[in-house]
């Protein structure tokens, strides 16, 4: 289900109507079917996925919460980040590896006969595996309490305003507004309206309208040459951050609406004084993501020059993979590390 369709314009009216009636101990069982619904919408098959890593992430923090020894915690982590990493691997990077692996054995005429799937890519994978592994970690560095209630758990992974998109939620942050009782407040649900319809605005008014003329040129390059090009460009800029950040506005008010406040994601990129200030106001979520989860434990820029360099490639081609799995997004995060380590800084302050 897409914010910008005629199926949320009602479902959403309903979620809030019921979500405000119903005694507050019931409105996880609401959240939860409206964020199930809301999923299956796209394809049903795909939920059975959510609720695999809603399974193994859930278990593994109550295991790791369970164990004495640093030790078996640490087994519990790393089954749970690499059941969840092969789930993402295989549904949405394992046709782009073999297929290069193919290209490359057919350049040196080496028989590679490993066939590819036919799936389709789950909607929102990235977004809520890696808000599952924040937890698990979380957990493990003792800075969140295993939770046991399922339900609420449950919840948390498939919170239906920022499944398919984002922001990435910690589990410290979102948690524990789902036990918050929440009363009618006008005002609050008056600013969320007003962000959404924001989002929507940046959504469908402009992206929608560029991608229009974007589409055009990008889609006809060789017909194209000069200003055309550079108009052409430009639009894609502004585009890509109002779909983006449209959505993230949708998000961020559908959430306030329920009284459930969510991160910020954009903060005017760009304004930003250089690339690494780029970094600290786009996708804020992500950034802080691989910033606290890879980039530290990497040593962040606690190292030698040579080590830093190599920690902010690996964090950047991630980054760029994590975005698509094609390599003109791993050149792009490629390239994106480079600036970093030209501009001699790094995105952590």
């Amino acid at each position: 289900m897409l914010f910008n369709s005629l199926n949320f314009l009602f479902f959403f009216p309903v979620v809030t109507a019921l979500y405000y009636m119903i005694p507050h101990r019931f409105r996880w069982i609401l959240l939860l079917a409206s964020s199930y619904y809301f999923y299956m919408c796209w394809k049903v098959e795909y939920i059975v996925l959510i609720l695999i890593t809603t399974l193994i992430t859930y278990f593994t923090g109550l295991g790791i919460g369970k164990a004495k020894e640093k030790k078996k915690k640490k087994k519990y982590l790393v089954f749970c980040i690499c059941s969840n990493l092969l789930i993402l691997l295989i549904f949405k990077y394992f046709n782009f590896f073999n297929n290069s692996f193919k290209e490359i054995f057919d350049y040196f005429n080496i028989f590679y006969n490993i066939p590819s799937f036919n799936l389709l890519l789950p909607v929102g994978i990235s977004f809520y595996t890696f808000q599952s592994l924040s937890y698990s970690i979380d957990v493990y560095n003792g800075q969140k309490e295993p939770e046991k209630h399922f339900g609420i758990f449950a919840v948390y992974v498939a919170f239906f305003p920022q499944l398919v998109a984002g922001p990435i939620e910690r589990s410290t942050k979102l948690l524990p507004q789902f036990y918050n009782k929440i009363e009618f407040k006008y005002s609050q649900v008056t600013d969320g309206l007003r962000q959404m319809a924001w989002g929507f605005f940046k959504k469908i008014v402009i992206a929608d309208r560029l991608s229009l003329l974007v589409n055009q040129v990008y889609n006809n390059a060789d017909s194209y040459t000069g200003v055309p090009l550079i108009i052409g460009t430009y639009f894609f800029s502004f585009q890509i951050y109002c779909d983006f950040s449209g959505y993230s506005d949708i998000a961020i008010g559908a959430a306030k609406v329920l009284g459930i406040d969510l991160s910020k994601n954009f903060k005017y990129p760009y304004f930003a004084k250089d690339i690494n200030d780029f970094w600290r106001r786009w996708h804020i979520t992500l950034s802080t993501w691989f910033r606290d989860y890879l980039y530290f434990p990497l040593g962040g820029n606690r190292v030698s020059a040579k080590k830093w360099c190599y920690n902010i490639l690996i964090v950047f081609i991630l980054s760029g993979l994590w975005h698509g799995a094609s390599w003109t997004f791993i050149i792009w995060g490629t390239l994106h590390g480079f600036f970093i380590i030209v501009n001699f800084d790094t995105i952590i302050r």
